[in-house]
């Protein structure tokens, strides 16, 4: 089965307190539960799994090739809204891979190609990049831009993000009541954000799998 996985590590992680650093990778598991909600290839929802990797690092495994982007986005975007100085690096492949098929099942024990892929890629991730795709060519050359924007990010903007970046979020109204701000707060989050062009760049990659 194809599958996309989402290898990562906490940035500067020897420099945060443990308590921030595990409520960082707490959030990253509440964000692998939410992306099994989100619909995909005919199903209502999509198989997700979550790993905790060493001390900083995490894995999320889903379980379809069109997830791909957007989950990385929203990584990214729930680790910036824990703190205005947050970052996490992410390493993205597309391909076979086997996990133990069994309840309570580490995903750590998962191997396969994509695995192999993604965590190699990890690896070899210069300082200045913080997310990129092992499939290179035009897909990479698309994570790497998007990587650029989300740098940028302020933990305002990745709060209205995390609310936005899902598939089928809803109005805004609905993030503006979360969040207890305006809608018009909202939009000018997003736009600060570059949402509009991520969205299209969004579009683009998931109907091209």
């Amino acid at each position: 089965m194809l599958r996309t996985v989402l290898t990562g590590d906490i940035v500067n992680s020897s420099e945060l307190p443990p308590r921030e650093l595990d409520d960082l990778i707490a959030a990253l598991s509440r964000l692998a539960v939410e992306i099994s909600r989100w619909p995909s290839e005919g199903r209502d929802e999509t198989r997700t799994g979550f790993a905790r990797r060493g001390g900083d690092g995490w894995q999320i495994l889903i379980d379809t090739p069109r997830y791909s982007l957007r989950p990385a986005l929203c990584a990214q975007a729930c680790i910036r809204a824990q703190s205005e100085t947050a970052a996490t690096r992410i390493a993205v492949a597309t391909g076979i891979g086997e996990v133990p098929d069994r309840p309570g099942a580490d995903l750590n024990s998962a191997h396969g190609p994509v695995f192999t892929a993604s965590g190699r890629l990890l690896d070899a991730l210069p300082p200045r990049t913080l997310m990129a795709h092992a499939e290179g060519g035009a897909l990479d050359a698309t994570f790497r831009l998007a990587d650029h924007i989300s740098q940028g990010w302020t933990q305002a903007q990745a709060r209205a993000l995390c609310l936005t970046l899902p598939p089928d979020s809803g109005p805004r109204r609905i993030a503006a009541e979360t969040l207890g701000i305006s809608r018009q707060a909202v939009d000018q989050a997003l736009a600060g954000a570059g949402y509009h062009a991520l969205i299209d760049a969004l579009d683009a990659v998931e109907t091209a799998q």
